[in-house]
């Protein structure tokens, strides 16, 4: 990408200077190298901020929507079209395409445009827990549980502190009638997060056959588009994003 290969050159070429002025290869590869890390953190830096001020672009445009349908879709649209004027950005930093692709396709699902949004999170890197938990849950309702187990192991991998990814693919088990395997996951995110309350809750409900209620995670639990909340109300989500770097 653009920022590596212009942060590559720069320390290559003071490696090169100090070399020129008498020192051997091996002394100029100290300062060659600190400034290669220097120019390619403060690029990649710049790349993130321009990407963050599109995502507050998109969040101001779809945190004013009204009860008006056309008008809820219209902003959907101009907010997709921002986040695809900004995938050029993935030619300068590594990662950020992946993470632009997630974004627009958390906006189509949450707009109901399931198929757009799973061609959006084939683009999207497997860090993003969030964009791979609406993934599955695309795939539940297509009925599609192989790539559904397969979408969520990725989401519980990469976001395995979040009570979320694991409780919604315990949930989409349960419905599938697969109470053991649902058992099973809840065991593991026990482990894993052996503080949070809620996880233990959960797998106790299994466990005495009772079911699994997902009012914990409200309101995030409702963006994976699996139960409708009380009164429908399109939000766009990101925060996976942001926690990961968008701030």
């Amino acid at each position: 990408m653009f920022n590596l290969l212009i942060a590559l050159v720069a320390g290559l070429v003071v490696a090169a200077l100090v070399k020129a002025a008498g020192f051997s290869l091996l002394a100029g590869i100290i300062p060659g190298t600190v400034v290669f890390l220097g120019i390619f953190i403060v690029l990649g830096r710049r790349s993130f901020m321009q990407l963050q001020a599109v995502v507050q672009a998109v969040q101001v445009e779809l945190s004013s929507m009204t009860a008006n349908k056309k008008e809820q879709q219209a902003k959907a649209d101009k907010a997709i079209k921002l986040l695809e004027a900004a995938l050029p950005l993935g030619r300068w930093q590594f990662l950020l395409e992946g993470e632009i692709h997630g974004q627009i396709g958390m906006i189509k699902h949450l707009f109901k445009d399931s198929d757009g949004a799973l061609a959006s999170f084939k683009k999207t890197g497997q860090r993003n827990y969030f964009a791979k938990a609406m993934q599955g849950a695309i795939y539940f309702q297509k009925k599609d549980f192989a790539a559904m187990k397969t979408a969520f192991e990725a989401a519980v991998k990469h976001g395995n502190k979040e009570g979320l990814m694991w409780a919604a693919y315990a949930w989409c088990l349960v419905q599938n009638k697969q109470n053991d395997d649902a058992l099973k996951v809840l065991a593991r995110a026990v482990a894993q997060n052996q503080s949070d309350e809620k996880l233990k809750k959960a797998l106790s409900a299994l466990q005495n056959d009772k079911r699994l209620k997902m009012a914990p995670w409200e309101p995030m639990w409702w963006q994976l588009g699996l139960e409708s909340p009380p009164v429908q109300q399109a939000q766009f989500v990101g925060g996976g994003a942001r926690r990961r770097g968008f701030r």
